[in-house]
C-alpha cells in the first residue's frame, strides 16, 4: 500500500480525483500532481507539482509529449464540436465533461485529420512547452507563448496580470503582430486550472484587444469548485463569447486551515548541496536559423514546421557529436544502472495515442550512436537529465526526445522563477533545490531548479545537460552563483548547450516578406491564402506614367488618369472644410502660372541649383553614413519624389556601381500611409533598409502622421518600418536627417504636376480605389508641352561638381550638431493661430513650400512674411498678387514665410 505523500500526512494538504476525460491508465489527478508547498509566498502556499510537465521532476520527455497530445487531441474534439456546430448556438457552453469524452473517443480518428484553425497561447512560465505541443497535435495556424523576458528587439503587443504567481506580468510578443491578431478560436494552455482566475484575466484582456467569439481553457488538470465554474458561465455572457474547457482530469485540492501559516513555520529549506569534488564543465554550440522561431515567444507557425524539424536535425546532430566527444560521457554497460534499461516500448507507454507534429521517431538515427567512436565496444551512454532554462521548454523537449530515442536513458525538467519549498524526505515531490543569479541582464530576482538527479535508484550519476538560448548565454550563467556554478558545485557534471535561436528581426522581416503575412495591414488572418489574396498590383514606370525616366523612380500608384476628379478651388474647399469630403478624394485643378511666373521660376532656379545640390548631396550622404549604402528611397508623392530623383542621382555619381532603388508612394494626412505599397516593400526589400524622403518640413505634421501610420501598420502585422524621415530642408525641427534647416526657396515648390513629372497629387477615395489597390494619381500627359520636371533635375545634377568640395564640411557640420528635433516650428504656428483667431492649425501652412502650396491649391486669406522683399519668397508675392491676396509683414515670425486658409464654412 503506497503511502500518502508528506503534505498530507504532515499538513493535510492533498488532491482528490473527479472525472478523467482520456482513456484509463495512470491520468487520474493523484498520478498527475503531487502537493508541494511554495516558499515564502503570503498569497498562496500550496504548490500542485505535475508529475508530466517535466517542470519540477525530471520526467521522461515522452510522458510529457504525450500528455500534451492527448490534451490536443481534446481540445480538436472542443474545436470541432464548435465548428460543426454540435456545441449549440450563441453564448450556450456544452458541458466540459461531454466535449472531453467526445473526444477520448475520437482521439484515435482525429489524429489522422487536418489540423483545425486555432491560436494556441500558452502561459509562461510553466505551459510554454505543454501549448506547442497542443499546437503543434492540432497544426494550429499559429503558437504563441506568453513572456516574463523583456527582449530589446521585439515589440510588445499586449499583456495580462496573473495574480498568485510570484512572477506576474505575462508579455505577448508575436512577430509580426498580424499572426495573432485575427477572429480565430483561442486556445489558452496551463498546466492546471486551480480557480481559473488567471485564465479568466487573460481572456478578459485579450478579448478588449482582439475580440473573438470562442475560447477554449485547456489543462492538464482541473481543480476547481463549483462556484469557479460559476465564474467561467458569467464571463461568457459577459463577453458575448463561448468559453470551454478541457482536461486529463479533473478533481479537488483539499487545503487546510491555516496552511499559509503552517508553511510559515517551517524552517528554511536547505538549498544549493555542495558536494567534496566539483563536477565537471563542457560547452556545446547548438546551431539554429535567425529566421526560424526556436519557441513561440514571438510566435510559431504550422507553416514554419518543416523548417523547425529540419533545424532541430542539424541542433540534435551537434549535439549527438560534442557529447559524444566527451571522455565521460559514457560508462561501463556492466555498471550502467538499472533505469538506464529501457526498451523502445518502455519509452513509449502503453496505449498512448500516436505522437503527431510533435513526434520524434524519425530522428532515431540522429541521436543513434551518441557514443559512437568510443574505444571500448562495451561502453554505454550515461543517462542525462535535460534541464531546460523557464520558459524555453519545447525545443530542449525535443532534444531530449531524440536522445531517449537515440539510446541514451533521459530525462527532462526545467529552471523557473518560482521559489519553492524543499524537504529531503519520503513522499515530497522537491527533495533538492538550487537557488541561483537569474542569467539574464537585467533580472535581480533569483532564479530555482529543483531535484536534478535521477528520479530512480542508479548506479552512476547523470550528466546535467543545460540548453539555454542566447540571451541567457551570459557570464552570470557560469559565474559565481551562476546555474553552472551551483550545479557542479553539487558535484554533477554539466554539459552546457547554447542555442543561437531566432533573431525577432529578422523573423518579423522573413514573415512579413511571406505571401501569407504581408498583406494589406487591415487583411483578416483568417480569410482564406489563396494567390488572388496574395496578389499586389505591380508599380508605374515613365514613360507610361509620369515623365520621369523608368529607371529614376517607381511609382507605387494606381493610375486614375481617365477619372475626372477636378473641381473647382472655392467649391472643393467649401466642401472639406464642412467635413463633407477629404481633401485627398478630389483633385484641385491645376493652376497654370503665366509667363512672368514661369521666368520667375527659370531665374529661382538657376540662383538656387547651388544651394539646392549641396543639401541633396548632405542629406544624401548623411542617410547613406547612418543607413548603409544598400538603402532604398521611398519619397512621399509627390513633393519627395523630385528630391527623392536627386539623391539618387547623387549617390550614383559618387559610386556609379551603386544600386538605389527608388520608389514613390502615397501618404495622405488623417488616413495614414498607403499600406498596400508597404507590403510590396516588404515583400520585394529589407524594411529595414527603407528611407523615407519628402521635400521639407511645414509644422511636422506629415512628419507624424508617418510615425503613427507605420506604428498602425506594424501593430496590425505588417514589417517594421523607419519612421526616421529625410528632407532637404527641417526649418520646423521635425526630423534629424535634412540637408539644411534654413528655410529657403526649393524651386520644385513653385510649380505642381509640371515640375513633379506631371503626376498630380495622390488621391484616396473609397468608390476608386480598392482594399488590395495602391493609392491613385493622374498622369497628366496634356501638360507636356509645360512640363519643366527634366529641367529641375538637370539644373541641380549639373551643380553636384560645383558643391562636391563643399559636400565633406556640410556634412561634419550636420552630423556632429544637435539634430534633436525640437518641434519649433509647430510652436510657432500655434503662436500664429491664436493671434489670428484662426479655429485649426491645419489653416496655417509654415514655410516656403508650405505657403506656396496654399496659393496653388486651397483659398488663401493672407501671407505672412518675415521681410518684405526677400528673394525666397519673390514667387509667392507673385502669386499673392495674381489672387490679389495681402501679404503682411510680421518680423517675429520663425519661418521666411507662412500662407493662411480662409476660413469659407461661413461664408
Amino acid at each position: 500500500m503506497t503511502s500518502a505523500p508528506w503534505a498530507t500526512r504532515e499538513l493535510g494538504l492533498g488532491v482528490r480525483h473527479g472525472d478523467s476525460y482520456v482513456p484509463a491508465g495512470d491520468w487520474s489527478v493523484p498520478l498527475l500532481i503531487e502537493p508541494g508547498l511554495r516558499h515564502n509566498n503570503p498569497r498562496r502556499a500550496h504548490l500542485l507539482i505535475s508529475t508530466v510537465l517535466g517542470k519540477h521532476l525530471p520526467t521522461d520527455p515522452h510522458r510529457v509529449i504525450d500528455a500534451g497530445n492527448r490534451l490536443g487531441d481534446l481540445v480538436r474534439a472542443a474545436l470541432g464540436a464548435h465548428q460543426i456546430g454540435e456545441a449549440g448556438a450563441g453564448g450556450e457552453s456544452v458541458p466540459a465533461v461531454e466535449v472531453a469524452r467526445a473526444g477520448a473517443e475520437s482521439a484515435a480518428s482525429q489524429s489522422n485529420r487536418p489540423g483545425i484553425g486555432a491560436v494556441v497561447l500558452g502561459f509562461a512560465e510553466t505551459a510554454t512547452g505543454l501549448g506547442h505541443i497542443v499546437a503543434a497535435r492540432i497544426e494550429a495556424q499559429c503558437y504563441l507563448h506568453s513572456t516574463r523576458r523583456e527582449v530589446p528587439e521585439a515589440e510588445t503587443l499586449t499583456g495580462f496580470e496573473e495574480g498568485h504567481s510570484h512572477a506576474t506580468s505575462h508579455l505577448l510578443q508575436p512577430s509580426p503582430a498580424e499572426i495573432f491578431r485575427n477572429n480565430l478560436p483561442m486556445v489558452l494552455v496551463d498546466d492546471e486550472i486551480s480557480t481559473g482566475a488567471t485564465a479568466l484575466d487573460a481572456i478578459r484582456a485579450l478579448h478588449a484587444f482582439t475580440p473573438r467569439t470562442h475560447y477554449i481553457l485547456a489543462s492538464l488538470v482541473d481543480m476547481r469548485t463549483a462556484t469557479d465554474r460559476l465564474a467561467f458561465e458569467v464571463a461568457a455572457t459577459e463577453l458575448g463569447a463561448r468559453i470551454d474547457t478541457v482536461c486529463l482530469a479533473s478533481g479537488e485540492t483539499l487545503l487546510p486551515e491555516h496552511l499559509v501559516e503552517s508553511v510559515a513555520a517551517l524552517p528554511d529549506p536547505e538549498l544549493n548541496p555542495i558536494a567534496a569534488t566539483r563536477g565537471r564543465i563542457a560547452r556545446l554550440e547548438l546551431p539554429w536559423p535567425s529566421t526560424v522561431p526556436e519557441g513561440g515567444r514571438h510566435g510559431t507557425l504550422h507553416t514554419d514546421t518543416p523548417a523547425f524539424d529540419l533545424a532541430l536535425s542539424g541542433a540534435v546532430a551537434a549535439l549527438r557529436n560534442g557529447i559524444s566527444d566527451l571522455p565521460w560521457s559514457s560508462v561501463d554497460s556492466d555498471h550502467a544502472p538499472a533505469a538506464a534499461v529501457h526498451s523502445a516500448d518502455d519509452r513509449n507507454p502503453a496505449g498512448s495515442a500516436t505522437l503527431g507534429r510533435a513526434d520524434t521517431s524519425g530522428q532515431t538515427d540522429l541521436a543513434a550512436g551518441l557514443v559512437a567512436g568510443q574505444p571500448d565496444e562495451e561502453a554505454s551512454p550515461r543517462p542525462v537529465i535535460v534541464l531546460a532554462h523557464e520558459e524555453f521548454m519545447y525545443l530542449p523537449l525535443r532534444l531530449a526526445a531524440a536522445l531517449a530515442d537515440g539510446g541514451v536513458p533521459t530525462r527532462y525538467q526545467t529552471t523557473t522563477r518560482s521559489p519553492a519549498y524543499v524537504l529531503d524526505e519520503p513522499g515530497y515531490p522537491l527533495r533538492r533545490g538550487f537557488r541561483f543569479t537569474a542569467p539574464e541582464l537585467g533580472e535581480d530576482a533569483p532564479r530555482f531548479v529543483y531535484n536534478a538527479q535521477w528520479p530512480e535508484s542508479a548506479a552512476v550519476d547523470p550528466v546535467l545537460l543545460v540548453v539555454v538560448d542566447e540571451p541567457a548565454d551570459t557570464e552570470r550563467l557560469t559565474g559565481a552563483g551562476g546555474l553552472i556554478d551551483v550545479l557542479t558545485a553539487s558535484g554533477a557534471d554539466v554539459v552546457l548547450a547554447v542555442l543561437s535561436g531566432a533573431d525577432p528581426q529578422a523573423l518579423h522581416a522573413d514573415r512579413s516578406r511571406r505571401p501569407a503575412v504581408a498583406g494589406h495591414a487591415h487583411r483578416d488572418a483568417a480569410a482564406p491564402d489563396t494567390a488572388q489574396a496574395r496578389a499586389l498590383p505591380e508599380p508605374l514606370r515613365g514613360p507610361e506614367f509620369g515623365s520621369y525616366a523608368a529607371d529614376e523612380v517607381s511609382w507605387l500608384l494606381k493610375d486614375l488618369s481617365e477619372v475626372d476628379l477636378e473641381a473647382d478651388v472655392a467649391e472643393r474647399e467649401q466642401r472639406i472644410q464642412a467635413g463633407d469630403a477629404h481633401y485627398a478624394e478630389s483633385l484641385p485643378i491645376e493652376y497654370q502660372p503665366d509667363a512672368a511666373y514661369r521666368e520667375l521660376f527659370e531665374r529661382v532656379l538657376d540662383e538656387s541649383a547651388e544651394r539646392l545640390a549641396l543639401a541633396v548631396a548632405t542629406v544624401s550622404e548623411l542617410v547613406v553614413a547612418e543607413r548603409g549604402d544598400e538603402v532604398v528611397l521611398v519619397s512621399l508623392a509627390r513633393a519627395g519624389t523630385p528630391v527623392g530623383v536627386l539623391m539618387r542621382r547623387w549617390l550614383r555619381s559618387r559610386s556609379p556601381g551603386l544600386e538605389i532603388p527608388h520608389y514613390a508612394v502615397s501618404i495622405v494626412r488623417d488616413r495614414g500611409i498607403d499600406a498596400v505599397a508597404l507590403d510590396y516593400l516588404a515583400r520585394h526589400h529589407d524594411p529595414a533598409n527603407i528611407v523615407f524622403v519628402d521635400g521639407w518640413t511645414g509644422k511636422g505634421a506629415i512628419t507624424q502622421e508617418l510615425a503613427e501610420a507605420l506604428d498602425a501598420y506594424h501593430a496590425a502585422g505588417g514589417a517594421r518600418f523607419n519612421p526616421d524621415l529625410a528632407v532637404l530642408a527641417d526649418p520646423g525641427s521635425c526630423v534629424s536627417t535634412y540637408g539644411t534647416r534654413d528655410d529657403f526657396l526649393i524651386a520644385s515648390a513653385c510649380l505642381n504636376s509640371t515640375v513633379s513629372g506631371l503626376v498630380s497629387r495622390t488621391v484616396l477615395n473609397d468608390t476608386l480605389i480598392g482594399p488590395r489597390d495602391f493609392h491613385g494619381a493622374k498622369f497628366y500627359r496634356e501638360l507636356a508641352d509645360a512640363d519643366v520636371s527634366g529641367r529641375l533635375l538637370d539644373a541641380v545634377t549639373a551643380a553636384f561638381d560645383t558643391v562636391r568640395p563643399q559636400v565633406a564640411a556640410q556634412l561634419e557640420s550636420v552630423r556632429t550638431s544637435d539634430r534633436s528635433p525640437t518641434w519649433a516650428g509647430w510652436a510657432s504656428v500655434e503662436k500664429v493661430r491664436a493671434a489670428y483667431g484662426i479655429s485649426s492649425v491645419n489653416f496655417v501652412k509654415p514655410g516656403v513650400g508650405e505657403t506656396t502650396r496654399v496659393l496653388l491649391r486651397r483659398v488663401p486669406w493672407r501671407v505672412l512674411v518675415r521681410e518684405a522683399d526677400a528673394p525666397e519668397h519673390a514667387h509667392i508675392r507673385m502669386l499673392a498678387a495674381a489672387r490679389d491676396v495681402p501679404v503682411e509683414v510680421v518680423p517675429d515670425l520663425a519661418y521666411a514665410c507662412m500662407g493662411l486658409i480662409k476660413d469659407v464654412r461661413n461664408q
